[in-house]
């Protein structure tokens, strides 16, 4: 499909089906009200209770739904991937497929995209309807990706957002990382990001998929999110600059110590019982092994096959 459309709905899914029916209307009638052209590209990351074929009945009644099937479980995030390869709308809106987020925001992130000239516009739940056991981690997560990446949005995690078509077609969302999209999209260049608070629903049917793992993945995700977007073409700006301080650091206080040794207490302490020495030791060692983990990165990127892709924007 080639045919442009003002607006394409992105709703990874698993699981979902009581409640696809419903989202569907929901979403037809705000797109009649507002006159919008559309599509939704209903992604069904390896459902197992049915929701491909309210999927495929849904398409049979309506044209502007489109679908994809993944064999087995993948993640949000390959779902994500996936609609957002496939997709032709000029603004692509991603929202769950729980009917806890609204379709009824979408004309205003439209708005906000076409009118106000975000690159993204990411939903902020400022009233929660989900458990203790998920609000505690989102709201520690939100403050470290802050912290780390610049961005100053409330809820990174909200799956209602709001994106340019070139911003979705420049990035790439793997693993855990549809909670980090916004970080991706900055270090892509596209840099003007906003919010909306948006209006959160109880979970109608089902139950969250939400799973401890979230735990230990989204601090390493954020990390991976926020090295790759600074050092991924230039890893050795990293680790060189770490090894080199540190090798600087331990080879000034090895020749402090031999000073001291040589010129001020020949009789003293035999520098090989001195826990000092060795911490210098230790540091110029860490250092060294800090500056090789550069170089052979930099080896690797030397001959990656994506080591001269870049982002073009424009061309005359």
């Amino acid at each position: 499909m080639s045919t442009s459309k003002q607006i394409s709905i992105v709703v990874p899914l698993y699981n979902e089906v009581e409640s696809l029916p419903e989202l569907h209307k929901w979403i037809v009638r705000v797109m009649n009200d507002n006159k919008f052209t559309y599509e939704v590209m209903f992604v069904d990351d390896g459902s197992k209770d049915g929701s491909w074929k309210v999927v495929e009945e849904l398409r049979a009644q309506d044209d502007n739904v489109r679908g994809i099937k993944f064999q087995r479980n993948y993640g949000k995030s390959a779902a994500l991937q996936k609609g957002f390869e496939a997709v032709v709308g000029d603004v692509v809106i991603t929202m769950d497929a729980d009917l806890q987020d609204s379709p009824e925001e979408i004309p205003e992130l439209y708005r906000m995209i076409t009118e106000d000239d975000f690159d993204v516009v990411s939903g902020w739940k400022k009233k929660r309807y989900d458990p203790i056991s998920k609000t505690i981690p989102t709201k520690l997560y939100n403050w470290a990706a802050r912290k780390l990446t610049g961005i100053y949005l409330h809820d990174f995690n909200c799956g209602l957002k709001a994106y340019k078509l070139a911003v979705v077609k420049s990035i790439e969302v793997y693993g855990d990382m549809h909670r980090y999209i916004p970080p991706l999209a900055k270090f892509a260049g596209f840099n003007k990001i906003g919010e909306k608070v948006v209006e959160h629903q109880a979970r109608k049917y089902g139950t969250t998929k939400f799973g401890l793992n979230r735990f230990v993945n989204g601090p390493l995700d954020l990390l991976t999110v926020v090295f790759m977007g600074k050092f991924g073409k230039k890893p050795m700006h990293f680790f060189g600059a770490i090894g080199t301080l540190l090798f600087i650091i331990g080879f000034a206080f090895a020749l402090y110590l031999a000073f001291m040794k040589v010129f001020i207490d020949p009789s003293g302490t035999l520098l090989a019982r001195k826990t000092e020495f060795f911490l210098a030791l230790a540091a110029m060692i860490i250092g060294c092994q800090f500056f090789l983990t550069g170089f052979i990165a930099e080896l690797i990127g030397r001959n990656s096959s994506t080591r001269n892709i870049y982002l073009i924007e424009k061309e005359v």
